[in-house]
C-alpha cells in the first residue's frame, strides 16, 4: 500500500476512535449525572491502600502474604494478597470499576481478621482455604472515582500492532459517559475485556465486539488477573470460587417497598450443555452451575441470619445473562463457582453514605462463602433454592 494511503487509513482509523460511542448495557457501574457534591473521602484511596495491606501483613506475623501482581496502565502496583494454606483457592477481586469502592474496605477488613485472629473459625479458614484477594485493581480509575481505567486505544495498538488497522474495542470510553468525561482521558470498561480463553490473543476480526462476546486481554489490569487466575489454576487445578465486588443502582424487592441492599447471582453465561449456550460447547466439562448457585444460596443464607433489617434486603442481579467478556462469565466457563455482589448506590449519588452498612453487607457475604467452602457445608445445599431468592425491580 503506498505511504498516502497508509496514511489515510491510519487516519480514518484515529477520527473513527474519536468518535467512538460504547454500548453500556448492564453497565451497573456507570455513573448517575448529579448535582450534588457527595463526599467520598472516607474511601480508601490507593497510597492508603498500599500502607494498609503491609501493615496487615506485618501484623499478620506471616499469615497474609502481599505480592505485586502486575502494574496498571498508568504504573500502579496491582497488589495480591494471600491468606491460609489450604488446598481450595478462593479469589476475589475489588475496584474493577473504579468508582465501587466498598469492596476493597471489606476485603482489607477480612484479611485483617484471618491474619491476625486466633479464633478456631479463622485457624479452620486457614488450614482448609487459601483466600486470594486483589483489592483496587483498577487503581488508575479508582483515582478518579470512575468506571473506566486510564488508556487510549492508541495504547492498545502500540502493545498489538496487529491492530493498527482497527477500530476501537466496544467498551472504550472516549466521551462524555455517565458524567465523566472521557475525551481527553480515555479508557476502557476493564470488566469487558476477559475472554474464556485465557490464552487467547487479540485478532483484529475480533474488533469492535459487543457486549455478548468475548473481551480481548488489552488492558494490563485484565491482563494481571487473567495471569493471577491461571497461576492459581497451575498450583491447585482449580480456582474453586471467584466472586467480584461490585456496585449497582437503587432497586427495590420485587412484590415489597424494601429497597435492595445488595444483588448477586450466579448467572453470566448460558450453560454450554444448552441449546442457547452451544457456542460454549469446548467449556462444558469445566462448567458448574449448580456449584455457583449453591455459593449464592451460602451468601445469601448469611445474610438473613441477620434477621428482619437491611442486611436481609438481598435480591438476585438479571439473570438469563451472555457476558463472556466479564471475568465472572470468562471464570466460570473456566470452572469456578462465581458470585457477584452488587451493593446499592453509585459514589457519585450515593458518596459514602451508608458505608459501615454496606461494607459490614458484603463482608457477611463473603465470609459466607467462606465459611461454607471451609466446612464443606455449601456443598450440601439445595442448588435449587436459588430460584427462591427474589428479584430486583427499578424504583
Amino acid at each position: 500500500m503506498k505511504k498516502k494511503q497508509v496514511l489515510k487509513v491510519l487516519s480514518s482509523v484515529a477520527i473513527a476512535a474519536s468518535l467512538f460511542v460504547p454500548q453500556v448495557s448492564h453497565a451497573e457501574g456507570a455513573k448517575p449525572v448529579t448535582e450534588e457534591n457527595i463526599s467520598v473521602n472516607g474511601f480508601i484511596q490507593y497510597e492508603e491502600l498500599k500502607k494498609k495491606l503491609y501493615q496487615i501483613e506485618k501484623s499478620s506475623n506471616g499469615q497474609v502474604k502481599v505480592e505485586t501482581a502486575g502494574k496498571t496502565n498508568q504504573g500502579r502496583d496491582i497488589f495480591t494478597a494471600r491468606v491460609g494454606h489450604g488446598d481450595k483457592v478462593i479469589l476475589i477481586q475489588s475496584e474493577i470499576h473504579g468508582n465501587e469502592k466498598t469492596g476493597t474496605v471489606a476485603l482489607l477488613n477480612i484479611l485483617q481478621y484471618l491474619g491476625s485472629s486466633n479464633s478456631e473459625d479463622a485457624k479452620k479458614i486457614r488450614e482448609e482455604l487459601t483466600i486470594v484477594a486483589v483489592p483496587m485493581m483498577n487503581a488508575d480509575g479508582s483515582e478518579l472515582d470512575r468506571r473506566g481505567n486510564v488508556m487510549s486505544w492508541r495504547e492498545v495498538q502500540e502493545q498489538f500492532p496487529q491492530l493498527r488497522n482497527t477500530l476501537p474495542s466496544w467498551n472504550y470510553y472516549s466521551g462524555s459517559l455517565q458524567g465523566d468525561n472521557y475525551s481527553n482521558n480515555p479508557g476502557f470498561d476493564v470488566n469487558r475485556d476477559f475472554n474464556p480463553n485465557l490464552n487467547y490473543v487479540p485478532k483484529p476480526e475480533d474488533f469492535p465486539g459487543a457486549t455478548n462476546k468475548a473481551g480481548w486481554f488489552i488492558t494490563p489490569e485484565a491482563q494481571t488477573v487473567r495471569d493471577v487466575y491461571k497461576s492459581l489454576q497451575e498450583e491447585f487445578g482449580i480456582v474453586e470460587v471467584f466472586l467480584d465486588l461490585h456496585h449497582q443502582n437503587f432497586y427495590t424487592i420485587e412484590g415489597t417497598d424494601k429497597e435492595v441492599t445488595m444483588s448477586i447471582s450466579a448467572d453470566f453465561v448460558p450453560d454450554p450443555k444448552t441449546p442457547k449456550g452451544s457456542k460454549y460447547s469446548q467449556y462444558a466439562d469445566n462448567f458448574r452451575f449448580d456449584f455457583s448457585r449453591q455459593i449464592n444460596v451460602a451468601l445469601y443464607n448469611a445474610l438473613q441470619e441477620k434477621g428482619n433489617s437491611i442486611f436481609s434486603n438481598i435480591s438476585l442481579y438479571d439473570q438469563n445473562l451472555d457476558l463472556p467478556g466479564t471475568a465472572l462469565g470468562a471464570f466460570s466457563l473456566n470452572g469456578s463457582g462465581i458470585a457477584i455482589f452488587e451493593v446499592k448506590g453509585q459514589t457519585q449519588n450515593f458518596g459514602q453514605k451508608m458505608k459501615g452498612q454496606l461494607v459490614k453487607t458484603v463482608e457477611t457475604g463473603i465470609m459466607g462463602v467462606i465459611k461454607g467452602v471451609a466446612d464443606g457445608s455449601v456443598y450440601k445445599l439445595n442448588p435449587e433454592d436459588y430460584d427462591n431468592i427474589p428479584n430486583r425491580v427499578h424504583k
